[in-house]
């Protein structure tokens, strides 16, 4: 059996991404779709509506991404006099990666972590918690900074804006015209049209369960774009047992951070959500393990091309 190629570890995971994010916009339609069939023609004006105010909201946090994230966390900016040594690391994968040079904070945690925010290479931060940087060594860290500024090279935020935009228009709309069902909404509508009582129940289910659906996806998307930053750091640094010695440490290491709200789980390097109380299907994040053996995977094959 031929090895996969770490070029085609890259492009599978940005296909998975790509056919779930077609995942999400059929899902919006298939909710539109059944709201009408339940609903009647009265439900039109409350589409656009529903969707706008989830843009609105969510783009909103997506433009201030780095001040909400950066307050959510408890994180500071760090000058290069700071941490001298932190800042030349950082340098490095910059050179490496082409990437501008981002803003740099930490966090004081002793649970090792990082994690990278902002709307655009232009306007990135990546963020260190103490723990982290007692805890690592030079080639650890190295591997650590690669994978978040992977995260900003790939423009993970704006695909997690739009994966969030899509599950809050999802969720809202759904909210919205379950509502109206418990209030009689539209029914009269379909019993003068003698809707089809199958395609009625149908319609129903869909809207109970498609914002389900969508934090399905929204986190089966957060899961594929840490698995293709892991492959993308390795591609920075040629190095795949730095990154893969770093995971290591934060796989032995049982402390969480102290800010670990389900808001910003995702952008973490390590969920710091228990793995325990959250299904697979809901983690933000693939498990540790299979990382750390993929890396291994990528060591085997030798020098990436």
């Amino acid at each position: 059996m031929d090895q996969v190629s770490f070029r085609g570890i890259e492009s599978a995971n940005r296909r998975k991404t790509f056919l779930l994010l077609a995942g999400m916009g059929a899902l919006v339609w298939v909710v539109i779709f059944s709201a009408l069939t339940y609903f009647g023609q009265s439900t039109v004006g409350i589409v656009p509506i529903a969707v706008g105010i989830a843009l609105i909201s969510v783009w909103g946090s997506y433009y201030a991404s780095d001040s909400i994230v950066l307050k959510m966390t408890g994180a500071r900016l760090l000058q290069e006099s700071d941490n001298p040594k932190l800042f030349n690391v950082i340098q490095e994968v910059v050179i490496a990666s082409g990437l501008p040079m981002p803003k740099v904070a930490v966090v004081e945690d002793s649970a090792p972590n990082a994690f990278a925010t902002g709307r655009n290479p232009e306007h990135a931060v990546i963020a260190f918690t103490t723990g982290l940087l007692d805890a690592m060594d030079r080639d650890q860290l190295q591997g650590v900074i690669a994978h978040e500024m992977s995260h900003v090279g790939n423009r993970d935020t704006l695909v997690s804006a739009v994966a969030a935009t899509t599950a809050g228009a999802i969720a809202l709309l759904s909210d919205m015209l379950t509502r109206m069902m418990w209030f009689g909404g539209g029914r009269r509508d379909n019993r003068d049209n003698n809707g089809n009582p199958i395609a009625l129940v149908l319609s129903l289910v869909v809207l109970i369960l498609a914002p389900l659906a969508a934090v399905l996806l929204k986190s089966a998307i957060s899961r594929r774009r840490e698995a293709l930053a892991d492959a993308t750091a390795v591609s920075f640094t040629r190095n795949p047992a730095g990154l893969r010695s770093a995971l290591e440490v934060l796989a032995a290491d049982s402390t969480v951070v102290h800010q670990r709200s389900t808001a910003v789980a995702h952008i973490w390097i390590e969920s710091p959500l228990d793995a325990r109380s959250v299904s697979k299907l809901f983690a933000t994040h693939p498990p540790i393990e299979e990382r750390i053996a993929a890396l291994k995977a990528m060591e085997n094959l030798g020098p990436s091309k």
